[in-house]
């Protein structure tokens, strides 16, 4: 067994992760899973990507190995290197060979972050080779028969520069994400931030106001996931218009007239 396999226990989630389904996203995912079709997610910041994946590794009992995919990302810090311990070389396998050899599913977050000279390290992986070749250590590695792949992205930030080759996006069944409807929203912060129904219905209004601004100045408005943080820094005491100060206004723009749309959307709605 190889250091790589030996250390997936710590990838395990162990207690259930909240999460509170849109659609019919956990069905997808699992019938994926089923026949092991690679997933792609694909929704604007902070609607709850990481969240579902965390929430489905834990449904399926599986570790998830989680990479932050960014610039200046190499295929080596995916597969692994050769590095010197105690005047030798050893091989050391990298997150995603780790999950490959293990069984876990690898999420490759944000994915267009990473250079395309990177993300082609994953094709192997995703048809019915399900092997990752290790040219450095002239290996291919079997896939796990539990291993499975989810990346993810924003379609919003597409672009000619960032964007996924067609070649890897036709590799993965795509499952859209957006916001929850309101209802669903005010209970998915009721919970997570630990304040009233009333309270977080008032924060949704707020972000509703500034998603209206999107693309009018502003390139997103608040993610649930900062409704949550504005949420838990009032559940510490904050006076609420301080906290969306702090985790809406503040975060989402430096220009002053678009801070003053959303500072009015803030006292409108508390």
């Amino acid at each position: 067994m190889t250091a790589g396999a030996m250390s997936l226990d710590q990838y395990r989630i162990d207690q259930q992760p909240f999460y509170a389904p849109v659609g019919n996203e956990i069905a997808y995912f699992e019938a994926a899973y089923a026949e092991r079709v690679p997933v792609m997610l694909k929704g604007p910041t902070g609607c709850g990507k990481t969240r579902f994946v965390e929430h489905m590794a834990w449904k399926l009992g599986r570790p998830l190995v989680t990479v932050a995919c960014h610039e200046d990302m190499t295929a080596a810090d995916l597969v692994g290197r050769f590095l010197l311990e105690g005047g030798d070389t050893v091989w050391k396998d990298g997150p995603l060979t780790e999950a490959v050899r293990g069984g876990a599913i690898c999420y490759l977050d944000e994915i267009v972050e990473a250079r395309q000279d990177t993300t082609v390290v994953i094709h192997p992986l995703t048809d019915q080779r399900r092997a990752l070749p290790l040219e450095k250590r002239n290996e291919l590695v079997t896939a796990h028969p539990d291993f499975f792949l989810v990346i993810s992205y924003n379609p919003g930030y597409q672009s000619a520069v960032k964007d996924l080759k067609e070649s890897t996006k036709q590799r993965f069944a795509a499952i859209d994400f957006t916001y929850a409807d309101p209802a669903r929203e005010r209970a998915i912060v009721a919970a997570e931030a630990g304040i009233e129904d009333e309270l977080a219905g008032r924060l949704v209004a707020i972000a509703a106001a500034s998603r209206n601004l999107s693309g009018k100045g502003l390139d997103e408005g608040a993610s649930t996931r900062t409704l949550i943080r504005a949420g838990r820094l009032i559940a510490r005491g904050i006076a609420p218009t301080d906290a969306c100060e702090l985790a809406i206004v503040s975060p989402l723009t430096d220009d002053a007239d678009l801070r003053g749309a959303l500072r009015s959307a803030v006292a409108a709605c508390l």
